[in-house]
C-alpha cells in the first residue's frame, strides 16, 4: 500500500472514531476552565443596557467602562483573557453600542446621567464590589461611581483615563471654545470629530505599527455613530464634558483619602489625553504603578497582550483587597 493511500485510510479511521455531532478535538484544559463570553441586556430606568460578561459568578468583579466613540466592543479581547480568575463585566452606556438610544428629549445625555445609569446597572446585575477599569469617558463615569460609593471600589485600572489638567492638550482647544461660547457654529465645528476619518485617526494615531489595529474597531464604532440622531447625542456629551474639569479636585481628594490600589497603563502617544496626565496619579496615589506604553489612545488595540499581563499581575498582587467584603 502506498504511503499516500495509507495516510488516507488512517484519516478515515480517525474520523470514524469520532461520534456524529462531536468535536473532533476535545477542549484543552484551559478552554474547559474559561467560561465563554455571554451577551446580555438588563433593564435600568426603563432602558435596555447591553453588557458582555464572562468568568465565574463567585469571582472578584472587574467592571470595564468604555470610552468614546466606542462601546464594550473595545474589550472584546480583554474579557476572555481575564475571565479564568475574574468575573468581567462590560456595559454599554445609553446611546452607545447595543444599549438603548433614547431621544435627547427623553434622556439628557450628561455624564451625571450616564453615571447614574451605570450605578443602577451594577445594582441590577448584583455587583456590590468591583475593580474599575476606566478609559476615556470611562474615567468621568467611573470616578463619579467611586466618589459616591467608595466602599464598592476595590481597585482602579486607568488606561488613558484623565483626572488632571495636565492630561488635556491642544486637541481640546475647539471643545473649550464651544464650552465658553455654545453657539451653533461652534457646535457644528465639532462634527468633524464624528466622521470615519476622525474615528480611524483615534485608533491609529501614535501607533508604531498600525497593522496591529483591526479595522473592525473603527468600522463598528462608525456604524453606530452614523445612526440617525447619534451625532447630536455625542455633541451634547462634548458640551457636557466641561462639567468634568471642576470635579478633578473632588476625584483627586477621593484618591488621597481612600488610596485604592491603582494601575495606570497609558498610551504615551495619545493626542487626546496626553502622556503628562499619567504621572500626576502618583501625586495622590503614591503606591500607584504607572506604565507609559508606545501606543495611542486605544492602547488595547495594539498593546493588548502587554496590558493584559500587567492587569493580571496587578490583580493577583491585590487579590485579597478584591475579595474583601464591601466596607459599610
Amino acid at each position: 500500500m502506498s504511503s499516500s493511500r495509507l495516510f488516507g485510510v488512517l484519516v478515515f479511521l480517525w474520523m470514524a472514531a469520532v461520534p456524529a455531532g462531536a468535536s473532533a478535538a476535545p477542549p484543552s484544559r484551559e478552554e474547559a476552565r474559561v467560561p465563554g463570553v455571554r451577551y446580555r441586556t438588563v433593564k435600568v430606568e426603563g432602558l435596555d443596557i447591553f453588557y458582555r460578561e464572562a468568568g465565574p459568578s463567585d469571582a472578584p468583579v472587574l467592571l470595564l467602562l468604555h470610552g468614546f466613540p466606542t462601546s464594550s466592543h473595545m474589550f472584546r479581547d480583554l474579557i476572555p483573557a481575564l475571565a479564568d480568575r475574574y468575573r468581567v463585566i462590560a456595559p454599554d452606556y445609553p446611546g452607545f453600542g447595543q444599549s438603548s438610544m433614547p431621544e435627547r428629549g427623553a434622556f439628557a445625555y450628561t455624564f451625571d446621567n450616564l453615571a447614574r445609569v451605570m450605578e443602577g446597572f451594577t445594582e441590577a446585575v448584583g455587583v456590590k464590589r468591583y475593580a474599575l477599569y476606566v478609559m476615556d469617558y470611562g474615567a468621568p463615569v467611573g470616578y463619579r461611581l467611586a466618589t459616591r460609593h467608595p466602599e464598592r471600589v476595590s481597585a482602579l485600572i486607568v488606561q488613558n483615563g484623565n483626572a488632571y489638567d495636565e492630561g488635556l492638550g491642544e486637541f481640546w482647544a475647539p471643545l473649550r471654545k464651544y464650552w465658553s461660547q455654545p453657539t451653533q457654529e461652534n457646535r457644528d465645528a465639532l462634527r468633524s470629530l464624528l466622521t470615519l476619518e476622525a474615528t480611524k485617526w483615534q485608533y491609529t494615531h501614535g501607533v508604531p505599527d498600525t497593522s496591529r489595529v483591526s479595522p473592525d474597531a473603527w468600522t463598528v464604532d462608525q456604524a453606530l455613530l452614523d445612526r440617525p440622531g447619534n451625532a447630536d447625542i455625542q455633541l451634547d456629551l462634548f458640551y457636557d464634558y466641561r462639567t468634568n474639569l471642576p470635579l478633578y479636585p473632588v476625584w483627586q481628594a477621593y484618591f488621597r483619602k481612600y488610596q485604592p490600589p491603582t494601575l495606570v497603563v497609558w498610551g504615551k502617544n495619545d493626542a487626546i489625553f496626553i502622556a503628562p496626565g499619567a504621572a500626576p496619579y502618583q501625586r495622590d496615589l503614591p503606591t500607584a504603578t504607572v506604565h507609559l506604553l508606545d501606543a495611542g489612545h486605544f492602547a488595547l488595540e495594539s498593546s493588548g497582550p502587554r496590558i493584559t499581563a500587567l492587569i493580571r499581575e496587578f490583580l493577583a498582587k491585590h487579590r485579597g483587597e478584591l475579595e474583601r467584603a464591601p466596607r459599610q
